[in-house]
């Protein structure tokens, strides 16, 4: 299928594709914060810069969007345009979360992965219902059953 923009108009497009502080972050953040977590962001110093960080619980939590990270769920959909270079890329990007996440497992860090599937179009009862589940995982060290795959 031939890509309907032209290659100024998609790279346009593209490059108002953020990578921190999305609107799902922020809302994961802010019912931390409500929560009475404190964190720090970005990750410095550790793999894969986490989207939050919790010193106190040893704990790190990635914001996953479903497309770029290639969960399996409704919202991951292969495009039509340039297939092979989109596989490759999610593949890729995919390998490099396991690693990260292997790599702060060993360090001693607890990794916690909230998809986006989970609180897109999903009623406020519902959201409530994930941060809780987020919220006693993070204290009570309980297993965080978010969609991983």
């Amino acid at each position: 299928m031939v890509d309907s923009l032209t290659p100024e108009q998609r790279s346009a497009q593209m490059s108002r594709i953020r990578g921190a502080n999305t609107k799902l972050e922020v809302l994961v953040r802010k019912a931390l914060h409500s929560r009475g977590f404190r964190y720090r962001l970005g990750g410095a110093g550790l793999p894969g810069r986490p989207d939050i960080v919790l010193p106190k619980y040893r704990t790190v939590v990635f914001v996953h969007g479903c497309f770029w990270h290639g969960h399996s769920c409704p919202l991951y959909r292969l495009p039509k345009t340039r297939p092979d270079f989109w596989a490759d890329k999610i593949s890729r990007n995919r390998e490099r979360d396991a690693r990260v996440e292997h790599e702060l497992r060993v360090s001693g860090w607890r990794v916690l992965t909230i998809w986006e599937c989970s609180l897109r179009n999903a009623s406020e009862a519902m959201k409530t219902a994930v941060f809780d589940e987020l919220a006693a995982s993070i204290v009570d060290r309980t297993p965080w059953t978010n969609n991983e795959d």
